[in-house]
């Protein structure tokens, strides 16, 4: 049951937090703004596509990015203001602990730390499907990656494709080559002059292909002319990426494609494992930073508010740069990925214990 201190605390930490996402969504707009306002005026984008492709994901995705530090500033201002005005001591001094006076900050953590992890998980993913298309037409059209000739891939664990040119206009792939294998031997050679990606059926189109086929010394050679339709565990998507393309992908999108990349023996899965960790990761950071904010801006001290908010956003910034390195390290095969992704919360919830035994009581 939550007393009246706890609905008065709640409220507070809840008031400030979503108050402190709107002023810091403003200053982060504007500063968008002006980098991007060439841009904008230069391309053929319309005023709606600004405002609802672009900035409604671009205000998600920096809110989930930083959410956070927002929590973390919103913890210190609060709590210092009520701690100037004697209110943390008054409430201590009436027998209340520390631990229960924490209570109602991580009730209210927990109702932000699932927000974040909905956001992260499903809302964020899907608005920065139009923010990323935006930004790629308009802003950022160098961002292409990706390769489009004399191409190998393993599609299956005895089966690996090759084509020898790819035209991301038309999605057609010139020169393929489907080979199959079993104990190390060559079953069978599909090749083909020309294959296009059907839409429609999110099939590959065979024109003038071959099969060979191989039953130990003796070879079965035939040509055919009328198109095929076969089913290829190769997409257009394939040849041509983006470095950011795992922040358009939801949560069961980004398993699918860590598993379809394992089965190629492809490194990329890392980079799709680090977000989908990452964003599980951040939404508890949530919490660890709520109870260093409390045991930070707690106290009254002569500094005030000022050293309060100078102290916790110089943890919120060596929060972020710890968080930088760890993707780093995960990204690199330093560290395994999930363990990365987590060292920044092991570390900081060290932090927060400390601070918790050096807090005013």
């Amino acid at each position: 049951m939550l007393g009246t201190l706890d609905r008065y605390l709640i409220r507070k930490y809840l008031a400030t937090f979503f108050f402190a996402v709107l002023i810091f969504t403003i200053i982060s707009m504007a500063i968008d703004f002006s980098e991007k306002v060439k841009s904008f005026i230069e391309k053929p984008c319309t005023l709606g596509e600004i405002l609802f492709d672009y900035y409604t994901g671009f205000v998600l995705y920096m809110g989930g990015l930083l959410l956070p530090l927002y929590v973390l500033v919103a913890v210190v201002f609060f709590t210092s203001r009520m701690a100037f005005n004697s209110e943390i001591l008054a409430i201590l001094n009436a027998g209340v602990s520390f631990g229960r006076l924490l209570r109602p900050y991580l009730v209210a953590a927990g109702v932000v730390a699932v927000l974040h992890l909905s956001l992260n998980h499903f809302l964020i993913p899907l608005a920065n499907k139009s923010r990323l298309k935006f930004e790629r037409a308009y802003v950022w059209t160098d961002q292409e990656k990706g390769k489009k000739s004399y191409v190998h891939l393993l599609v299956a664990a005895d089966r690996k494709v090759y084509v020898q040119g790819y035209d991301k206009n038309n999605k057609t792939a010139t020169g393929m080559r489907l080979e199959q294998f079993k104990d190390n031997r060559l079953l069978s050679l599909l090749e083909a002059q020309q294959a296009v990606w059907k839409d429609s059926t999110k099939r590959w189109e065979l024109n003038n292909y071959t099969v060979r086929t191989f039953n130990g010394l003796r070879e079965t050679f035939r040509r055919y002319n009328t198109p095929l339709d076969t089913a290829i565990n190769l997409l257009p998507e394939d040849f041509i990426w983006y470095h950011n393309q795992n922040e358009e992908m939801t949560s069961l999108e980004l398993r699918q494609a860590i598993a379809r990349d394992r089965s190629r023996g492809l490194l990329t899965s890392r980079n799709y494992e680090i977000e989908l960790y990452r964003r599980t990761a951040d939404a508890f950071t949530i919490l660890i930073l709520t109870v260093i904010g409390l045991a930070v801006a707690g106290r009254k001290v002569r500094g005030g508010m000022g050293l309060h908010l100078a102290i916790g956003i110089g943890l919120g910034a060596g929060y972020i740069l710890l968080s930088k390195f760890a993707v780093s390290f995960a990204a690199s095969g330093q560290v395994p990925i999930l363990l990365g992704m987590w060292i920044p919360n092991l570390i900081f919830g060290v932090v927060a214990l400390w601070l918790v035994g050096k807090a005013q009581k």
